[in-house]
């Protein structure tokens, strides 16, 4: 079977995936695969940043919006659902773009690792989640980085419940999660892929993009939206993300809305410098920077034509 090709547009969060993806996907005759593992969830369309209808111009979006905020959904449902997908888009005689900042997603798709059934020990999760609420995430991580320290790196301490699941595979398998992964790279990877990243070379600039769209969020209603999650029954998995989370010290009363304002542009920085932390060490990006070009679409066109993406 012939290989699929895959341009990927990756990158931090602000840095203008979105916008590079849909000028690309017009091109090119293209649809968009979202890889951002909270985009998946209705309710959240402000914090997660999902494209409106606007900023889509027109080009189909997969994978956006369709679980409610309490639907369990893993990264090995998310890439098989992705991997269906491509395939469909393809089959259809159109080429297949994915854009989103979720590295996990997106390496796990393009090397098509294998993800095992696993069991769940009930017991175990429960002595793991009482550790959690009661050392914190980042003591947590600390212990994580003792046998894992890859996982720890790039996990987030609110991340609850990928922190416990790296624990759950340790504790039940004497392997690490890190490693699985690595031993689960057998089989080729149905694609060709050409990884395209955005992002500034001064960071301070992604940094002063990230602070002017959170004010941006706000006028767009996210104060309105993070309300309804915190109101939501507890569980859900949009009480995890950022942009919603840190308001929720303000609805309690225990500080004012520009600290809660603050909270979140300071907690979306460092997520983008863990991203692109994650993204360096894939030699595979070609990385494109904003504050080095006027026309991003024009240089990742020169970068695709020297590849055959156009031919």
């Amino acid at each position: 079977m012939s290989k699929i090709p895959i341009i990927a547009v990756v990158g931090p969060t602000a840095s203008g995936k979105t916008e590079l993806a849909v000028s690309l996907a017009k091109r090119l005759d293209a649809e968009i695969i979202s890889f951002d593992s909270m985009q998946i969830y209705k309710g959240m369309h402000i914090a997660s940043a999902a494209p409106d209808i606007e900023e889509m111009q027109g080009v189909t979006h997969h994978l956006i919006e369709f679980l409610e905020p309490d639907t369990s959904f893993s990264v090995a449902d998310f890439v098989k659902l992705a991997h269906k997908t491509a395939a469909d888009i393809a089959a259809r005689g159109k080429r297949v773009i994915i854009a989103g900042g979720t590295g996990l997603y997106i390496n796990s798709f393009l090397d098509n690792i294998i993800f095992g059934e696993e069991d769940t020990d009930s017991e175990l999760r429960r002595r793991l989640n009482d550790e959690y609420d009661t050392i914190g995430g980042e003591a947590m991580l600390e212990k994580l980085r003792g046998f894992d320290p890859a996982s720890a790196d790039r996990l987030h301490p609110n991340n609850k419940k990928r922190v416990i699941r790296a624990f759950e595979v340790y504790y039940s398998t004497g392997s690490t999660i890190t490693r699985q992964q690595e031993l689960s790279r057998g089989e080729e990877t149905p694609y060709i892929p050409y990884m395209l990243g955005v992002t500034y070379k001064e960071r301070e600039l992604l940094y002063c993009r990230i602070n002017r769209r959170v004010d941006l969020m706000l006028k767009k209603g996210l104060l309105e939206e993070a309300r309804a999650v915190f109101n939501a029954p507890k569980g859900t998995t949009a009480i995890q993300a950022i942009g919603h989370k840190e308001f929720f010290p303000y609805f309690k009363g225990e500080c004012e809305l520009e600290t809660a304002v603050e909270l979140l542009k300071g907690e979306t920085r460092r997520y983008a410098k863990r991203q692109l932390t994650w993204f360096r060490r894939d030699e595979r990006i070609n990385w494109i920077y904003r504050d080095e070009t006027d026309d991003i679409t024009a240089r990742a066109v020169a970068l695709l034509e020297r590849n055959g993406y156009f031919g």
